[in-house]
């Protein structure tokens, strides 16, 4: 008898359970982003690495996300394939964005005028003028190739491999200027 009303009450305590247990994976299933649809011919292991918040006077500008398959390693980012998707949270212009990136490429290393204006000129077209939840997604296949697309849309696309260090270096090199991001992006944060 007292087998019974223990299993009936271990029943009874598990009815109840199941569905808090059941809303909270499906929170943690819902918080956890797909991959961008971007990468599915691509990099179509590619899992999320890490993601934070970028923020300008304590104002968030935008979620950053780094996706990367398996065996991703920091220090060797521009030999390996990725995307970095930023979903932003503003409205911001598109050339001061581009002007913005050339500013924060020379913080990573150094590159001539000619490199700077033409680097300038294909980012004006790779960045639109964004409004909240608007997403940039840039990717790389680690050799070089740069395609950037705005909302699922290609907008441009590069094949150079310096400007491929130095533009996402921005965000994952040792010389970055928010090295918290860094971090979260990393998984480190």
């Amino acid at each position: 008898m007292h087998d019974i009303r223990r299993r009936q009450a271990l029943a009874w305590s598990a009815s109840l359970l199941a569905p808090t247990l059941t809303a909270m994976t499906n929170d943690i299933l819902a918080a956890t982003p797909a991959a961008p649809i971007e990468l599915s011919s691509t990099i179509p292991s590619a899992r999320l690495l890490g993601s934070g918040v970028m923020r300008f006077f304590g104002l968030r500008v935008y979620e950053a996300r780094l996706w990367a398959p398996s065996g991703f390693e920091p220090a060797n980012y521009a030999r390996q394939p990725f995307a970095l998707e930023l979903i932003y949270d503003r409205k911001l212009e598109g050339e001061a964005i581009a002007e913005r990136s050339v500013a924060e490429m020379r913080r990573v290393g150094s590159f001539s005028e000619p490199q700077a204006r033409q680097w300038l000129l294909m980012m004006k077209k790779a960045f639109p003028d964004v409004a909240a939840q608007d997403r940039l997604l840039g990717l790389t296949d680690g050799a070089g190739d740069v395609s950037f697309f705005h909302n699922g849309r290609e907008t441009a696309r590069i094949q150079d491999a310096e400007y491929a260090r130095l533009f996402f270096g921005i965000w994952l090199s040792d010389q970055t200027s928010e090295p918290g991001l860094r971090a979260a992006l990393l998984g480190k944060g």
